[in-house]
């Protein structure tokens, strides 16, 4: 039944264009320290997404639609901005419907016989003890506006409950105050990642063993004067190691994905 599954999936995602953007560099590079991306795999199931609410374009998510999780997003960091969080998830429907609207909106966006063939669905967490992880966190976003866009799930993934709300919220808090103390005359670019795991959330969605973070703060000469990464095993206990250099977080990325991965080009 699976092996008809997959091939299914791989049919859906072969046919029309599908892409919400082919060009990650030319239509998000904003999020990108020079411009330019992290790794991008190849392959049907991966998308790059502009990250859009109301016709603007929030930061960046590489999508994968097999595994149904972000392999990773892209975003500004400007400062503590104290945004209140919003409950309300939505989804992007170009992932599923080629001919949707560029704008993440609701499930009921897209017709009910195409919805969450390629993206996980609010649905797909219910009764799982999972929560949704941000991966563009809402305590490091720009705006409140950019806040309310976080709450997209093709911007999160699985995460359990307590290292979700204690152990990386807490990672999430220090780096922020640290970049604000640090960092608040450079451009600070920021990217947060998952690790595929060999679990399914509900035989759906996949959960990711690891959950990563890079900076770069961006000195006037346009290189990463400043940068660390940090990634902890997605389990309530945790712990989290923090890497003095971005080489080093690449390399741990690299035996994980079994593939070169580079983070600030």
């Amino acid at each position: 039944m699976m092996l008809i599954l997959h091939v299914l999936m791989l049919s859906l995602l072969s046919s029309g264009s599908a892409e919400v953007v082919t060009d990650f560099e030319r239509e998000c590079g904003q999020f990108f320290a020079n411009g330019r991306s992290p790794t991008i795999f190849p392959g049907q199931q991966y998308r790059q997404i502009c990250q859009m609410q109301k016709n603007v374009s929030y930061y960046a998510t590489f999508y994968d639609t097999y595994n149904k999780i972000p392999v990773y997003s892209a975003y500004v960091f400007t400062g503590i901005r104290h945004c209140i969080r919003k409950t309300r998830w939505y989804i992007e429907p170009q992932i599923d419907d080629n001919n949707a609207g560029p704008n993440m909106a609701s499930e009921s966006s897209v017709d009910i016989q195409i919805r969450g063939v390629r993206q996980a669905l609010n649905g797909n967490y219910y009764r799982s003890g999972y929560h949704k992880g941000h991966l563009a966190p809402v305590y490091l976003a720009n705006s409140q506006r950019c806040a309310n866009a976080t709450f997209t799930l093709t911007n999160a993934a699985p995460q359990a409950s307590y290292f979700n709300s204690v152990l990386w919220w807490r990672k999430e808090q220090l780096l922020a105050t640290y970049l604000q103390r640090k960092c608040v005359s450079q451009n600070v670019y920021i990217v947060t990642g998952v690790v595929p795991g060999t679990n399914y959330m509900n035989n759906t969605v996949n959960v990711p063993s690891h959950f990563w973070t890079a900076y770069c703060c961006l000195d006037q000469n346009k290189r990463c004067s400043n940068s660390k990464g940090f990634i902890g095993t997605n389990d309530n206990n945790s712990n989290i190691r923090t890497y003095k250099n971005v080489a080093a977080l690449e390399k741990k990325l690299e035996n994980l994905y079994d593939r070169t991965f580079q983070l600030f080009q």
